[in-house]
């Protein structure tokens, strides 16, 4: 069976023998001290590259839309330029994906 990094949208979702279970959202809890993120043209159409620059890993960019779900629900064709988005700090993605 496969298992997945603490890091992965994936990590709580079941596995069988033969496939992936339909994904269960991991929970990215809102806190008062998330910062409020304008998308600009850097980062239009590339969570990845702002989840790079903010947590030094290109992979937790599915967090943004964990964190987001009533503003972003196409990724990434949603990521774009004026979009504003809540944006966890890295502490408190430790604390809740526990890595």
């Amino acid at each position: 069976m496969a298992t997945y990094a603490a890091t992965s949208p994936y990590y709580v979702t079941p596995v069988t023998q033969f496939y992936l279970d339909p994904m269960v959202n991991r929970a990215i809890p809102k806190e008062s001290d998330d910062i409020v993120f304008v998308i600009n043209n850097t980062y239009q159409y590339r969570p990845d590259l702002l989840a790079y620059d903010l947590y030094n890993s290109g992979a937790l960019w599915w967090v943004f839309y964990q964190r987001n779900p009533n503003t972003l629900v196409a990724p990434p064709l949603d990521f774009k330029i004026d979009t504003r988005i809540y944006v966890p700090k890295l502490d408190t993605l430790k604390a809740v994906l526990g890595f």
